[in-house]
This record gives C-alpha cells, sequence and structure tokens, in this order.
C-alpha cells in the first residue's frame, strides 16, 4: 500500500500496470480529503507524455523506483480527461470511480469490490510534505477544522523568505610578468689625445756645438720619429639593475544586490465580529479545494 513517506519520491517514477506493463510516468499525487492519505495520481500517457490521466493508488506498490498499480493499461489510457488544477470536484471523482468500476457515494466511503481497493473520502489536494500530517479534530485545545486536508492544530503558520547576503571570492584575471630585449643607441663623448710632428729649431752655442760638428761636413740623413694616438675602445658587461614582482592588494568597495523574497499574508473571512465564534471551516466549503 502506498503510504505517505512515500509520495514524494512517486513523484517522476515510472507507473507499470498490474502486468508489468508500463503505463507512463507519474505527477501530482492527490491526497484524501478526510484521511490525508494517497488516493490519486495523474500519469503522463500518450504520445510524448502529452496526456494525463487520473489513477487510483490506494492498493498501488512502490518498490524499487516503480509505482505499480492494480488496473489496466488499457483503462487508464481510456479514462476520462479531466484537468489538473489542484482538486476534483464531486462530479468528476465519481466520474473516475465509474470508469474503474468502484462506488462512489458521496461524503461516505468508497468500496471497490472489482478492484479490491479501499478509499476515503473526495480526492485532496497536492501531496505536501508535513512533519505531522494527522488528524487531530476533537481534540482538547484544537478550534476550527482544516478544510484543506487533516486538522492539525488551531492556527496555521504563516512563512516568508529572507535573503542570506554572503561573499565568496572567485576569479576574475590574471596578471604576468614578461621580460624582453630591447636594443637602444647611446651616445658618450670619449676624449682621446694623439701625437703631432712639431719642428724645433735651436741655434748652436757653446753647449752644443760638440753634437752640431760630431758629423761629417756635408753629409746627407733622415732620421723618424714615431707618433701615436689614443682611439675609443668600447665593451659591454650585463650587470643588474633592479628586480621586479608581482604583488596584489585587497581594495574595500560596497556592491549593491536586490533579490524578490516572497511572504505568506493571513486573511480573515467571515464574521470577525461575533464573540461566540462557532466552527466557521464547517460551512460550505469546496470539499476538494486545494491546500494553500
Amino acid at each position: 500500500m502506498l503510504s505517505n513517506n512515500d509520495v514524494q519520491d512517486v513523484m517522476g517514477s515510472p507507473v507499470h500496470d498490474a502486468s508489468g506493463e508500463k503505463i507512463g510516468k507519474a505527477g501530482q499525487v492527490y491526497l484524501d480529503d478526510e484521511s490525508g492519505a494517497p488516493e490519486w495520481v495523474t500519469v503522463s500517457t500518450g504520445l510524448f507524455g502529452t496526456k494525463e490521466s487520473f489513477v487510483p493508488v490506494t492498493q498501488a506498490s512502490f518498490t524499487d523506483g516503480v509505482l505499480t498499480v492494480p488496473v489496466a493499461k488499457s483503462t487508464v489510457k481510456d479514462a476520462p480527461q479531466i484537468d489538473e488544477d489542484g482538486h476534483l470536484s464531486p462530479e468528476q471523482e465519481a466520474e473516475l470511480y465509474r470508469h474503474y468500476g468502484l462506488q462512489f457515494e458521496g461524503s461516505g466511503q468508497q468500496d471497490m469490490p472489482d478492484q479490491g481497493m479501499a478509499t476515503g473520502q473526495g480526492a485532496g489536494q497536492n501531496y505536501r510534505s508535513d512533519d505531522d500530517r494527522r488528524d487531530r479534530t476533537g481534540e482538547a485545545g484544537v478550534e476550527g477544522r482544516d478544510t484543506s486536508g487533516p486538522t492539525t492544530d488551531d492556527a496555521m503558520t504563516r512563512s516568508e523568505e529572507q535573503l542570506n547576503v554572503g561573499t565568496e571570492k572567485v576569479q576574475t584575471g590574471r596578471a604576468r610578468l614578461r621580460k624582453y630585449v630591447t636594443t637602444d643607441t647611446e651616445t658618450v663623448q670619449v676624449p682621446v689625445s694623439r701625437e703631432e710632428v712639431r719642428v724645433e729649431r735651436e741655434p748652436i752655442t757653446e753647449g752644443n756645438r760638440g753634437d752640431a760638428v760630431a758629423g761629417g761636413d756635408l753629409t746627407e740623413e733622415e732620421h723618424e720619429v714615431t707618433l701615436t694616438e689614443e682611439r675609443a675602445v668600447v665593451s659591454k658587461e650585463t650587470v643588474p639593475v633592479e628586480r621586479v614582482k608581482l604583488g596584489t592588494e585587497t581594495v574595500q568597495d560596497t556592491q549593491q544586490v536586490s533579490e524578490e523574497v516572497r511572504s505568506e499574508q493571513i486573511d480573515v473571512d467571515g464574521d470577525t465580529d461575533r464573540t461566540d465564534r462557532t466552527d466557521r471551516t464547517a460551512g460550505t466549503t469546496d470539499r476538494d479545494e486545494p491546500r494553500r
């Protein structure tokens, strides 16, 4: 038997008939309004899964991720087409019971002599997982009655979404050092010196007369002087001039973020001025109204 604990796993799982033939894929699970037990499941059938059919699940089994229902695939394919809008009207539910050979008695229990399935009253709303969905109608301190499912307590919880804003570090880019060689022309003024010939003449004196008459009277002679000069010589050497490295620094900035948040609002319907309040939820409400 399908339990409430299986409902979330059932949605989206394959559905097989009693002979093991695949029918389609499970969609939404509908609960009984009073017992809160699973009663119907929508199954996507037809070409490309475009057709939605309601299938009873009170005697279904869910094993190894497969929902097996004790009805034939052909019966499901021929089921009445009912729009999936969150609830079933009594007329729609009665039509489904007739199709599957079940006896529909309105607010009483329905017998299923052919299939052996026990069901509750009308089909409820889409399944919603809660910690405790047992019916507490009539218990001390519990006022009124929940019209959308089992009565759980004397109040409803209002929730809202809150923003949790933080920061994370993400990589935004890279920086690298690259060394390459360039060639420039450098001009330097270098002082140089050279020797030039200069003729010096001196008169004959007593001091140099001996050197002057040491040779022959009339002779031919040559005398040379070696001249020198300085030339600029260039050599190069590689020397370190500086070190360059990469570093990072943290810069503080402010970034504005915007996001939509939802909150539940609770409205009160009915005669709120009466001091002698009765159970307003026990009035004429749609027995298959979806839970909000």
